[in-house]
């Protein structure tokens, strides 16, 4: 496993309760300790692979070559066909599954739909979502992602893309919603041929295309230089999008959720939800060509999300670099324009100091952080208050559904994607760019104007509002329990 900023490390076989970056659990010989997770480095999705392997003989993509010069100037790579049309791989995958036995493979095994999957369970896990959205959402932004990033050697292959870089982070994270709400939209869309059952398949393709890119990349490397530093280094890395990694990022889609970001926020799901959200994303899991069986049962999945925190948790320079850049990318844009001191507050609450800190995350001070308690107590109260009535909860549900899809992808005037994305490999790894530069710790477009975000300004009136009903009850508690002490004393 690669180590990165040093700290006190505990023995795998001391059992009981532990504190690790921040996050209290009871490690137990049932948990996964980073020995047994690390065959899973080297381990990934051959079926997909295998598929886009014929995909890309029948329609080549745009070729590249991997050229280190040998005069000593900067290496390049270079693309060709830029300006041909995009392929569409799974309409590739679909015009061809019943001639091509390895493209069929894929196309039969999504199609299978395992025994343990019930569609009204996972129609009860995607209203999950739409009833706990706000908070939900914070948690992948902030837990999911930014937070994701102390796994520093799955930062080696984002690190690459490109796809975190300042000017493209904000388009990436459109497109991730446009999965994650297609995902919960409907039980339709998550059935086969429904929008999100393409999405997550399409993901898949593309994880796939990002690996073989990766490792054609580093094999020119090791002809052409041989005992020159590796591009990628697969012994110490592990295979690009490697079994490990894809439990890592269905973990933060579901089990954070359900137990770091959520209870950060005041909200505690009922067990019932948690047991639909989980067999939603075990779905999903299966569909993206993931390791699945961990999450059959609430128990396991939460053991390994705390295996995970003990066995990836290990943030370096570079996984720093990335979470500013989030940062950045996000800071007084649309639809929220919240400023980059309330999304750095965000951080600093829903990850704990020692990883705000691991990552360089500036400490925003105390009135940002009192506002994201703002934001905690609106979102606790609204959650709490339409989910005790089943009418206002489907109203509520109807209600979110549309104003996401109508904000995030529809519109692009208020800052949506304005399109449907197919999740082509938009983001090259190329041997010229190994890491992902910096940004510059600020805003994009940052505006002197700037008044206060319709999101800031709602946390603040929440926290406003929290503080003068708790004050008042404060008050009359002093004065009843004043005028029975008298009664008393005087009786």
């Amino acid at each position: 496993m690669i180590h990165g900023m040093g700290r006190k490390e505990i023995p795998d076989d001391e059992y009981g309760w532990r504190n690790h970056w921040g996050f209290k659990f009871d490690w137990t010989s049932e948990h996964l300790r980073p020995e047994d997770l690390e065959p899973l480095i080297h381990t990934y999705d051959v079926v997909a692979t295998e598929c886009l392997g014929r995909l890309d003989e029948i329609s080549p993509p745009p070729s590249f070559t991997a050229t280190p010069k040998q005069d000593g100037t900067k290496a390049t790579t270079k693309l060709d066909g830029e300006k041909h049309k995009r392929r569409d791989l799974y309409e590739l995958l679909r015009e061809h599954a019943a001639t091509e036995p390895k493209v069929g493979r894929l196309w039969d095994e999504i199609h299978t739909v395992p025994e343990w999957v019930d569609w009204e369970q996972l129609e009860r896990g995607q209203k999950v979502f739409f009833r706990y959205a706000g908070p939900i959402l914070m948690t992948l932004t902030f837990v999911g992602l930014l937070g994701g990033m102390t796994n520093g050697r799955a930062v080696e292959t984002l690190d690459r893309t490109g796809g975190f870089g300042v000017d493209a982070v904000r388009r990436r994270l459109l497109q991730t919603m446009q999965h994650v709400l297609d995902v919960h939209r409907d039980v339709a869309s998550i059935r086969p041929g429904g929008a999100g059952f393409e999405d997550s398949v399409r993901v898949r393709l593309l994880h796939a295309a990002v690996r073989r890119r990766i490792l054609a990349i580093q094999a020119a490397v090791t002809v052409s230089h041989p005992g020159s530093s590796p591009y990628y280094d697969v012994r110490a890395l592990g295979i690009p999008i490697s079994d490990l990694d894809c439990v890592g990022t269905i973990n933060e889609f579901a089990c954070q959720v359900v137990w770091i970001g959520l209870p950060r926020q005041g909200i505690v799901m009922r067990p019932g939800e948690v047991e639909d959200y989980l067999a939603l994303w075990r779905y999903v899991a299966y569909l993206v060509g993931a390791p699945h069986d961990w999450l059959a049962m609430p128990d396991t999945a939460r053991r390994m999300m705390e295996s995970l925190i003990v066995s990836e948790m290990r943030p370096t320079s570079r996984s720093a670099a990335l979470a500013n850049n989030i940062l950045d990318g996000l800071a007084s844009q649309p639809p929220a324009y919240a400023s980059r001191e309330f999304l750095c507050a965000e951080a600093w609450w829903l990850n704990g100091p020692e990883v705000a800190r691991a990552l360089e995350v500036g400490w925003p001070g105390w009135y940002y952080y009192a506002l994201v308690l703002g934001q905690c107590v609106f979102f606790a109260v609204t959650c709490y208050v339409n989910r005790s009535a089943a009418w206002l909860d489907e109203r509520n549900i109807k209600l979110v559904r549309h104003i996401l899809y109508q904000v995030f992808i529809r519109d692009k005037s208020k800052g949506g994607l304005g399109y449907t994305s197919k999740f082509p490999l938009k983001y090259h790894p190329s041997f010229d760019r190994p890491a992902t530069q910096r940004g510059p710790g600020s805003a994009i477009a940052p505006d002197a104007k700037r008044k206060i975000s319709r999101t800031e300004r709602m946390a603040l009136v929440s926290l406003l509002l929290a503080t003068a009903i708790m004050g008042t009850v404060l008050w009359v508690s002093v004065r009843v329990v004043a005028r029975l002490v008298g009664v008393w004393a005087v009786g």
